[in-house]
């Protein structure tokens, strides 16, 4: 369902809504602290945690490649979290304001 709800997201930005209408999109998905690239993150952590925990050992060089490349994965798209700065600054030239912003 996450899924279905991000697809149709995506596809109503590629209708080209305005810049006002989008921001305000893009300000949950993109939290410092609960937007997407956390989130997304987490699970990929707790999924390395599981297969860490309950795949036989000794680890085949499949489940090896695997968990180092979700380790990697949820490092990468954490580090997206700074994308939450890229919206604010965009508001500050357009003279808005997130909802999420100190000072509301």
């Amino acid at each position: 369902m996450a899924t279905r709800t991000l697809a149709d997201l995506a596809d109503y930005l590629r209708t080209g809504p305005s810049l006002a209408d989008t921001l305000p999109l893009l300000v949950p998905l993109l939290h410092e602290t609960g937007g997407i690239p956390i989130v997304l993150g987490d699970i990929l952590r707790a999924a390395t945690r599981i297969v860490t925990q309950q795949a036989t050992l000794p680890w085949s060089e499949e489940t090896r490649q695997a968990v180092g490349a979700f380790h990697e994965a949820a490092q990468d798209v954490t580090d997206w979290h700074v994308l939450h700065w890229d919206v604010r600054r965009l508001y500050g030239q357009f003279g808005a304001r997130p909802a999420d912003s100190p000072g509301r």
